[in-house]
Parts: structure tokens; sequence; C-alpha cells
């Protein structure tokens, strides 16, 4: 029987591949810190087929001795999403680049040369990939508070100044991280890659796009956007909907990546792998479907944004097919019909979210 360790065992996604490891028959190893930001109790959906232990990641020597005997790890511990502002740099960069720092030297004392797998992030890339008219593919630099408040979203050609035409981005893409959360996945990346050459260690890094599903944290400022539309439609408010609602992304259902991660702990290739759906989706698309889900307010769009948010950002899951045999089996309409009645995770607020600038552009509904 296959052992595995799996941090960030009571979260959101982490809790869902708990689950199929346990109805695969794994021996699961299930850690989390039940961070106050995250729960606001212990979870009841906690897999009882999985040996819980509820500490730090932080604990290098709690970790080593978790270590005992596991075959594979899947690492899933870190504070998600932009935060409340820059105040929160300390607390990602401790939970995220030292939690994971602690568990690779608990894995350097326990000589670990097994295959892990990274939960990583699309934010690692910046914006997605785009190509101009005139000069093929670019890199448009990070955008400007001058533009968005005059609402100009959309990135121009940083030589020529044309207007550009987004694509799907690879794994192949240059790293630009454009937030603090970006920051410190990319770092997350970087500490990995470097156990694995010095100890002879696989490790595969999963670049999740924007996953949503059942036990999503609940009236948090580092839900993911789909919580907070469900949140504010459950208030019988309408979704608020950034800059003009054009915002192309991935949406992936969380039980398509607790598969990938199963497959990828079962494969064992080492490399970064798109984890997504096969079409993107407009963000005030997906508000839509959630107001007509539940049958509540249709969605605003309000033209405000945030400096720490790209504009466009979705990807070929190629790779991840070819290599690791993943293919999102859950549709944007059944996931968000489903999601939109799907139960959430209750945390604690604790500070208001950030707060978004306002442009000039139209607000609409």
């Amino acid at each position: 029987m296959v052992r595995v360790l799996v941090t960030g065992a009571a979260g959101f996604i982490g809790s869902h591949i708990v689950d199929e490891l346990v109805a695969q028959g794994s021996e699961v190893v299930a850690l989390d810190g039940l961070l106050p930001a995250a729960h606001s109790e212990t979870p009841a959906y906690l897999n009882r087929g999985a040996e819980w232990i509820f500490a730090d990641i932080r604990d290098s020597e709690l970790l080593e001795h978790s270590l005992a005997g596991v075959d594979t790890i899947c690492h899933q511990a870190a504070m998600v999403g932009l935060g409340v502002d820059f105040s929160d740099v300390t607390s990602y960069v401790s939970h995220n680049d030292l939690g994971t720092a602690a568990l690779l030297q608990a894995m350097h004392g326990r000589r670990f040369t097994g295959h892990m797998v990274l939960a990583s992030s699309m934010v690692v890339y910046g914006e997605g990939a785009y190509s101009c008219p005139q000069h093929g593919d670019v890199r448009p630099g990070p955008r400007k508070n001058e533009d968005l408040t005059a609402g100009r979203f959309e990135p121009v050609c940083p030589r020529c100044g044309s207007d550009l035409r987004s694509k799907k981005v690879t794994e192949d893409a240059e790293l630009d991280p454009r937030n603090v959360y970006a920051a410190t996945k990319v770092h997350q990346e970087h500490l990995c890659s470097a156990y694995a050459r010095e100890s002879g260690a696989s490790l595969t890094a999963l670049r999740y796009h924007n996953v949503y599903g059942p036990r999503m944290p609940a009236d948090t400022p580092y839900a993911g956007v789909a919580a907070i539309f469900r949140s504010a439609l459950e208030r019988g408010q309408a979704p608020r909907v950034f800059e003009d609602g054009r915002q192309m992304r991935n949406f992936v259902h969380v039980s398509d990546v607790a598969h990938a991660n199963v497959l990828a702990l079962e494969a064992s290739v080492p490399g970064a792998f798109n984890i997504a759906s096969l079409e993107p989706r407009s963000v005030g698309e997906m508000a839509a479907a959630l107001s007509s889900g539940l049958g509540g307010l249709p969605a605003v769009t309000t033209g405000e944004y945030r400096l720490g948010d790209v504009r466009h950002v979705f990807a070929s899951p190629e790779r991840a097919r070819r290599e690791l045999g993943f293919e999102a089996a859950i549709s944007f309409v059944d996931g968000m019909r489903e999601f939109a009645r799907a139960p959430l995770r209750g945390g604690s607020p604790q500070r208001a979210a950030i707060t978004p600038k306002t442009s000039n552009a139209t607000a609409t509904r």
C-alpha cells in the first residue's frame, strides 16, 4: 500500500485529494494547521480514512515525524489569493515559502528521494500569452493605474502600442509574478526544484487555473472570485464584477484538480503542468452562470480594478493530457450549475477584503 503525505489536507483542494486517495486504497497522512483565516472550525467533511495531524507546516521537527514511511508527498499547504493589502506579505512568505522550506528540511532529514507533487498556480505567469499583429509574440508590461482608471483594461504591445490578441499560455512561458502570492508560488517551485536536484527526488508542479467547487472558503479576504460571487448572491446582493467583466480565465472544477493530483502522484513525471479546462470563459460569464443557478440578482460590472490583477490568463492543458493522462471532465455549464448550490466552508473574515480602485468606465448590469 502506498503511503502519501498530503499537506493542507483539510483545505478546499487538499480535502478532495484526500478523499480520492483514501477511496483508491492509499494510506494517507493528512496534515493541516487549520488557519483561522481559512477555517472557523474543524470541518465536518474530513475523511475518517486518513491519519490526521493538526500542526503548523513550519514545524520541521514534527514534519520529519510525519514523514515516517511516506512514499510520496502532495504539498497543498499555502495561503492563497490576492489578500488584503501589502501588509499580508510576511504571512504569505512565512506560510508559503518558509512552510515549504520546513517541509523540504524535514524531507532532507528523512533522506526522502521519492516523488513530490506541488500545488502551484497560473499566477506564476503574470499575464497570459499575447501576440501583436506586427511583432508576433510579446510580453506586455505591468498594467498602470492611469490606464486602468481610464477604463483601458487591455494590455497593448510594448513595442508599438497596438492592440494584442490573447492566446493560450503554455508551461514554457516566462515566469513573471505580479503580486505577493504569485512571487511565493514561484519561490515554492524553485525551492522544490532545488531539493529535487540535490536529493534525487522527482517533482511535479501542477499550475492550477481558477479552481471552484464544494468546500471553497466563504466570506474571507482570501477566497477565490467564484466563492466571493456565491457569498454575495446568498446575501441577496448582486455579484460585483471588476473591470469590464471580459477577463478570460480557465475555470476548473475541484474534483478534476484532485484527480490531476492523483494522476501526478501515480505517474511520477517531473516537470510543470497546466491544470485547466479545455476552453476559457470570462469572469462576467462565470458571474452570470452563478446568478442564474441561484436565481439571484444579475451581476453588476463595476469598472473597479485591483492593480495586482492581470487581464487574461488561460492555458493549454495539452502537456497534462499527453504526459499525465489528465483532461478536465466537468463542463463549465454543469460545474457552475452544481457550484451555485454546493456547500461552502466557513472561514474567519477578520478584516475587510482589499479595497479596489475605481475606473472611469461606465458600470453596467
